[in-house]
């Protein structure tokens, strides 16, 4: 398999660039920052250099030639305003969306953030600052573009949402299903678990699933999740 993964420094992208590439898959890791160039490269990945906030989708198509899924693993990152929440988590997934079309990419993997529903249709969570409710209305916005492309037929889309990130030591065990409890989960399980699904094209409609530390293996947690998969996101469906 041949991916594409934006945000490619990210954490959790990193992690699954060195898990592709050990099971023998290629990586194109999309980096904003020329310095990252190296680590990226490093990680297994040919690294390639492009603002996704500047380029055009015709642009990043020719990035994506002979790619067989992308990922979307980028982000704002932590000091950014409510506007680039915006231009980011939003746009940029959609300007993915647009190039992965443009290519002939079919295969979608959101990685999302668990609370996006606390915003939708405009509710206000309470206890959550302006920046970080931009952060989840961006994320829930990216969402709906994305699985109402899968709707159509577009594009085969899994949107998955893990919970507060660790850095922890990770443990092959994880919760994954259509709507889990709060919790917490190591960044390298998530990778786990986005390697895994890259496997298993989503339904029709798209899936959308949950995620976060627990006790089933992760290959058997995502073969289960992913079969109950339906449209619109029934069980089986930053850095």
């Amino acid at each position: 398999m041949h991916v594409a993964t934006a945000g490619a420094h990210g954490q959790v992208a990193r992690h699954l660039t060195r898990l592709l590439a050990a099971r023998g898959d290629r990586v194109t890791g999309l980096v904003r920052n020329p310095g990252h160039v190296e680590d990226v490269a490093a990680d297994g990945a040919r690294a390639v250099v492009v603002d996704l906030e500047a380029v055009s989708a015709q642009e990043l198509a020719g990035e994506l030639g002979g790619v067989d899924a992308v990922v979307f693993a980028a982000g704002a990152g932590p000091g950014s305003g409510a506007a680039r929440k915006d231009t980011v988590d939003r746009a940029a997934a959609v300007l993915l969306a647009d190039a992965a079309e443009l290519a002939g990419v079919r295969d979608y993997l959101l990685v999302s953030s668990f609370g996006v529903d606390a915003v939708r249709d405009g509710a206000v969570p309470e206890g959550v600052d302006e920046v970080f409710a931009a952060y989840l209305r961006a994320k829930l916005a990216a969402e709906e573009e994305l699985l109402g492309r899968a709707a159509s037929g577009r594009l085969r889309v899994t949107v998955l949402r893990p919970g507060g990130l660790t850095d922890a030591e990770p443990t092959g065990r994880v919760h994954l299903e259509r709507s889990v409890q709060r919790g917490s989960v190591p960044r390298a399980d998530v990778a786990a678990v986005c390697a895994a699904l890259l496997e298993v094209p989503a339904p029709p409609g798209g899936r959308v699933l949950e995620l976060v530390g627990g006790e089933e293996p992760v290959a058997q947690a995502v073969a289960r999740a992913a079969g109950e998969g339906g449209p619109g996101g029934a069980a089986g469906a930053t850095d």
